[in-house]
């Protein structure tokens, strides 16, 4: 197999810029130089945590363990002690690589801890040769929020990587050339595999925001950068800017590529963004466990509210709920999402039961997204198989972990969760609790609060109703379709 990163590994030119975080910035060759004085404290190592803050840490951690050889295990900072505590030991890493004097929560205290700094420089040669290395080694394991029981980790592959960052550098004809901004979390897929990893594979460049803001991509773009990743609430927040901000309207009309993932993006967005600057936004799918899947092509046809067609070595099907292939793709026929290809995971960690249930038995893996397909392969995703799987903000929200977490707070005994549309979020999370005491419930931003304390705050409820019982069947399953927004 190839280097993930041939351009640290072969040879490029050393005074190419590669990673720039706010006003601090690498060059390939000082990359080079930093991943191997890191990669130099790695030897033996399994795998490795990493806390993934938006920093240039972050970045040469990452790509340091991933020719090094240890698996990284992304944490985020902004995980509870509960979702962190379990992450750890179930993941059991054997160190943790951060920024220097960075505080660290308890929950870390045990781990042997790497600084990591940028300006160190290993000697020529220092940096690890990765080519040899078995493509199905682990490169990532990254930890999905699942509908029901705390997270599960996705082993994903070298081979995952390499192959899905391949596959979209030929849909969006992704080049050396191109320099990406995106302010991305970089614990999940999109803003390390797609928005870090993908760049340092072409041999380009990235720009991070640090924290996204309008400003900050009106300066990249308009400031040699050619592509934007971005989120739905990121690009409704564009949208809202735009008859405001003419410096803004001047940077994605100039843009090569803008991009929107993790969620769908609203029709009314992609229109007010197009008719304001001339430029559409191209959408893709994919999922922890599957990296990208399928994207609308950079010389296709802009179908807003599609996900476009199946990547390059990717297999996609719709099937009915007997498991049978959809009769016809014609626009309008509803059928689960199936996929079967070289961008899958190998399975999650330690869970050899959720990962034999993940797959059918001639190796697609059952996604859960329900869609149409039009006749020429568009995908549009219409939700999900279940209904417990909330997007909001960009991130994928199990409502099973956070009942859990309210089901934990004394004034709470029971909770539902479920997510009504937003037009800034996509969703917003809504808790249904019955209180313990109906004369002094629990107010929303008390369960907010201890919600936020337990996950993360992206996961705490921004909506509360107080019923006296939660609808249930006959078995005692929570009947959430019972629940109304009105």
């Amino acid at each position: 197999m190839s280097s993930l990163f041939p351009a640290l590994t072969d040879g490029h030119p050393a005074d190419r810029p590669a990673l720039r975080f706010g006003e601090r910035e690498l060059t390939y060759g000082q990359l080079a130089a930093a991943a191997g004085a890191v990669a130099g404290n790695l030897k033996g190592t399994r795998r490795a945590a990493v806390w993934a803050t938006p920093t240039l840490e972050t970045a040469v951690a990452v790509t340091a363990a991933l020719l090094a050889g240890p698996a990284v295990v992304p944490l985020n900072p902004k995980s509870g002690e509960k979702e962190l505590g379990h992450i750890l030991s179930d993941s059991t890493p054997d160190l943790v690589l951060t920024a220097p004097g960075t505080p660290l929560p308890a929950a870390l205290a045990g781990l042997p801890r790497l600084d990591v700094d940028p300006a160190a420089r290993a000697a020529p040669g220092a940096l690890p040769d990765d080519r040899d290395r078995d493509p199905e080694d682990p490169a990532l394991i990254v930890y999905t929020s699942g509908t029901t029981g705390p997270p599960k980790g996705a082993v994903i592959p070298r081979r995952a990587v390499a192959t899905t960052l391949d596959a979209l550098a030929d849909a969006w004809q992704w080049t050396g050339d191109d320099v990406l901004v995106h302010g991305l979390p970089l614990f999940h897929v999109h803003g390390l595999v797609l928005g870090t990893l993908g760049p340092l594979r072409r041999g380009g460049s990235v720009r991070h925001l640090g924290r996204f803001t309008t400003e900050g991509v009106a300066r990249e773009l308009n400031g040699g950068a050619t592509m934007l990743f971005g989120v739905p609430t990121m690009y409704h927040r564009v949208a809202e800017a735009l008859p405001a901000e003419p410096d803004l309207v001047e940077a994605l009309a100039g843009a090569r590529l803008l991009v929107s993932g993790s969620a769908a993006l609203p029709v009314h967005d992609h229109e007010r963004i197009g008719a304001a600057t001339g430029r559409r936004v191209v959408e893709r799918y994919g999922m922890t466990e599957t990296l990208m899947n399928t994207s609308v092509r950079a010389d296709g046809e802009a179908r807003p509210g599609t996900v476009g067609v199946p990547l390059p070595g990717v297999e996609l099907r719709l099937v009915e709920e007997d498991g049978s292939p959809v009769a016809s793709y014609d626009g309008e026929t509803v059928g689960e999402i199936q996929v079967r290809g070289p961008n899958l995971f190998t399975g999650y960690l330690g869970r050899p039961d959720a990962t034999a249930a993940a797959f059918t038995a001639d190796g697609w893996f059952r996604t859960g997204d329900m869609a149409v397909r039009d006749p020429d392969g568009y995908v549009r995703i219409v939700g999900r198989k279940a209904t417990d799987l909330i997007k909001s903000g960009g991130y994928k929200i199990g409502a099973g972990e956070i009942e859990n977490a309210l089901l934990e707070h004394p004034g709470v005994r029971e909770a539902a969760v479920t997510g009504e549309p937003d037009a800034d979020l996509g969703e917003r999370i809504v808790a249904w609790v019955v209180p313990a005491d109906p004369q002094s419930p629990p107010g929303l931003e008390e369960l907010a609060g201890h919600v936020a304390g337990r996950l993360a705050p992206h996961k705490r409820p921004r909506v509360l109703h107080h019923l006296d019982a939660l609808p249930r069947n006959d078995m005692g399953k929570i009947m959430k379709r019972a629940l109304s927004h009105g």
